[in-house]
This record gives structure tokens, C-alpha cells and sequence, in this order.
């Protein structure tokens, strides 16, 4: 980490197709070895799959429903405290509840073998939605190991 200065967080374009910085920020994530074409294809083709699975519904809605579904509201930090080391639960910004839904519903679909990543990407954003699936389930997870260890929480600064 700098002691000199804060990085500048950079504004994130939005997508050209949906006008989302959200959606831009889902083909970042996508995107492997600088090919933002393909990543574009396989976010765009997962939003018409979305489309097609549930007519009537705008696809930016249920993705929109499933990040907010998959956000961590806590998160456990090493702290070094007298020589031990204690998982320490803090509260989880916004932005970086926003970025952590996003990674776990890309990586988990990315390791759905057997099937294209457009629809492996999509069902995991329909399962996430509906309160299911994967990303759910690590998010669970997250939560129940900050409930665990919340005998430390005198231990944030």
C-alpha cells in the first residue's frame, strides 16, 4: 500500500448497448487478455438469454436484482494484535460490495464447465436473483464467518 497518496479511482465508461456503468463494469470483469469485444458478446448474449428465459422482464433488472442479492453487507480483515492474529469482521463500502458481487458471479460462472459462458454467466445471474446458487451461498458464507468471529470486533480501527 502507498503512504504517499490515495490512488484516483477512475470513472468507469458506461456500456454503449444499456447505458450501465454497472453493465460496463460486468464486461471489465469478463474480459480476458484486453478482448472487450468478446466480453461484450458474452455479456450482451447472456442478456438476451435472460430475455428469452423471462419475457416481459427487462434483463437489466435482474441483474440489477441479483447484485443487490449477492452483496456482502460484512467481511472479516486480518488484524495483527500482540503477536496473534484475529479475523476481525468490518462493515463492506458500497463500491466494493458492488465489485465482490460482480467477481463472484463472473468466477463462478466461468467454473461452470461443459457449457458456453454466456449461459453459464446467465444462469448464474437468474439463480442469483431468485436468491440461489453459488454466489449466495459465498455470500453465506462470508456473513457466517463474520458472525463467528464477532467477539473481535473491538479490534477494528
Amino acid at each position: 500500500m502507498s503512504r504517499r497518496r490515495r490512488a484516483v479511482r477512475r470513472a468507469v465508461p458506461e456500456d454503449g448497448k444499456y447505458h450501465s456503468v454497472l453493465v460496463a463494469r460486468l464486461i471489465n470483469k469478463v474480459m480476458k487478455w484486453g478482448q472487450k469485444s468478446k466480453a461484450q458478446k458474452i455479456v450482451h448474449g447472456a442478456f438476451d438469454v435472460l430475455a428469452e428465459k423471462n419475457p416481459g422482464v427487462e434483463p437489466m433488472a435482474i441483474v440489477q436484482r441479483a447484485i443487490d442479492n449477492v452483496k456482502p453487507r460484512l467481511e472479516v480483515k486480518a488484524r495483527r494484535v500482540g503477536g496473534a492474529t484475529y479475523q476481525v469482521p468490518l462493515e463492506v463500502p458500497v463500491d466494493r460490495q458492488i465489485s465482490l458481487s460482480i467477481r463472484w458471479i463472473v468466477s463462478l460462472a466461468a467454473a461452470r464447465k461443459g457449457i458456453a459462458m454466456k449461459d453459464a454467466l446467465a444462469n448464474e445471474i437468474s439463480e442469483a436473483a431468485q436468491g440461489q446458487g453459488s454466489a449466495i451461498r459465498k455470500r453465506d458464507d462470508m456473513h457466517r464467518m463474520a458472525q463467528a468471529n464477532k467477539a473481535f470486533a473491538h479490534f477494528r480501527w
